[in-house]
């Protein structure tokens, strides 16, 4: 039943999905009060309590509009999607990086169409994605399908799928994450996001320190009326240097300043504060100090 309701919702115009996902973004707010007060909470944290006035109405709506483009952007011909990204931003330097000779690192969080940034790179040349199984398992094949076409291909979040990952940035190909999910336990530190410890992916640090890869940041905006999306491509902000928990600790900075330029289209509602099973509680910062 879920693959048939992928299968319809993708035939339905692009503009038309992100109006019912709006509806679906504020039927989802009104009838979880987890969800309601999770995603107002983070945004007053991250925000302040006056701008995330100005912005939890958006980010409802923005958050629907997420969810019901997604069998949109999985199903349609790729030709097709990648019409959609309207306006490209930064594109020198993904140029630069290739002429260096290296790998390409694309790092992305859950801001704006997150799946559309793979899919239009993937029409230059071969990116290889790191991917987590869907809840619903019923929904794999749909979603491995749409991520897995032309040259596109995916890295399970395993031992394997990070040898595949390193094994294609070592090639000079590029690779392409979203790091601001929480792992499993002993494969984050904890470091702050927007103030307050969050269990930190520490594996897109570790790809920015094979030999010779470039880290590009990258997110596409989505336009209003479903005219398309923008996408917007930098480098880090700050030199991606030290350890390994040192570089996760900045890729959180980078994260955050790309989350500031639209902080509406942030996926809010997602528990990046959780404890996962098994990890260690983080150490206050008290006790920090009393260590020292």
């Amino acid at each position: 039943m879920a693959s048939l309701i992928f299968s319809l919702l993708a035939r339905l115009p692009l503009g038309l999905l992100q109006r019912l996902g709006c509806v679906a973004g504020w039927l989802t707010y009104a009838g979880s009060p987890t969800y309601r007060r999770r995603l107002r909470d983070n945004l007053a944290h991250a925000l302040g309590p006056e701008e995330a006035a100005r912005t939890w109405r958006r980010a409802v709506g923005e958050t629907g509009k997420q969810a019901l483009e997604l069998p949109w952007l999985l199903l349609r011909p790729q030709a097709e999607i990648v019409t959609k990204v309207v306006r490209v931003s930064g594109w020198e330097h993904v140029e630069a990086a290739e002429a260096s000779g290296g790998g390409l690192l694309f790092i992305t969080p859950h801001l704006g169409c997150f799946e559309i940034s793979a899919q239009y790179f993937s029409t230059h040349k071969p990116i290889t994605v790191l991917y987590r199984a869907p809840r619903k398992a019923v929904l794999q094949p749909v979603i491995n399908a749409g991520r897995s076409r032309g040259n596109m291909r995916l890295a399970p979040a395993d031992v394997g799928g990070v040898r595949r990952l390193i094994k294609a940035l070592r090639a000079g190909e590029a690779v392409g994450m979203l790091p601001d999910q929480v792992p499993g336990a002993g494969e984050g530190a904890w470091l702050p996001f927007f103030g307050r410890p969050a269990y930190t992916m520490t594996l897109a640090a570790r790809l920015s320190e094979v030999s010779g890869v470039s880290t590009i940041f990258a997110w596409a905006e989505r336009l209003p009326g479903g005219t398309g999306f923008h996408l917007r491509l930098r480098p880090a902000l700050e030199p991606l240097t030290g350890d390994t928990e040192t570089r996760a600790a900045a890729i959180n900075r980078e994260m955050e300043a790309l989350i500031r330029e639209n902080p509406s289209q942030y996926l809010w509602g997602y528990n990046r504060y959780k404890r996962p099973r098994g990890a260690a509680a983080p150490t206050p910062p008290a006790s920090r100090e009393n260590q020292q």
